[in-house]
């Protein structure tokens, strides 16, 4: 059993991406599947699968990558978890992250669900930091 199921996610996606794999595949969860919908939505990823695969459903992601195809650089250049099982980090409005002036994000979890630190700042809520991307 694993104890940190986004920190798995997150060190998946950045397995695949030091050796130029075009996908990942990830065991699902609901919080993993809005994981994946923000980098979808914030242009991180090209697209995400959920599979029908026995006996646990996987999430397929496809990354993104730009340049030409012999000098391929992937769009995520850095993936930080931030709140862990041991020690939960929780901002309030004001106090959500600004990752590197706007290029990159923080995903959150709010009571209104699971959105970027900007969105969260617009409706006025806070909630657990789980990670930055950039």
């Amino acid at each position: 059993m694993i104890s940190d199921p986004v920190g798995d996610m997150l060190t998946r996606i950045r397995n695949a991406l030091l050796v130029n794999k075009a996908t990942v595949e990830i065991p699902h969860s609901k919080l993993k599947v809005e994981i994946a919908r923000i980098l979808k939505d914030e242009g991180f990823i090209e697209e995400f699968v959920i599979g029908e695969q026995q006996p646990v459903p996987m999430i397929t992601l496809t990354l993104k990558y730009y340049g030409s195809r012999r000098e391929r650089r992937p769009v995520i250049t850095h993936l930080e978890r931030i709140s862990k099982p041991g020690r939960r980090i929780y901002r309030q409005r004001r106090d959500l992250p600004r990752v590197m002036s706007g290029i990159g994000i923080a995903i959150v979890t709010t009571p209104k669900g699971v959105m970027t630190a900007q969105q969260a700042r617009r409706q006025g809520v806070g909630g657990e930091v789980l990670c930055y991307v950039w």
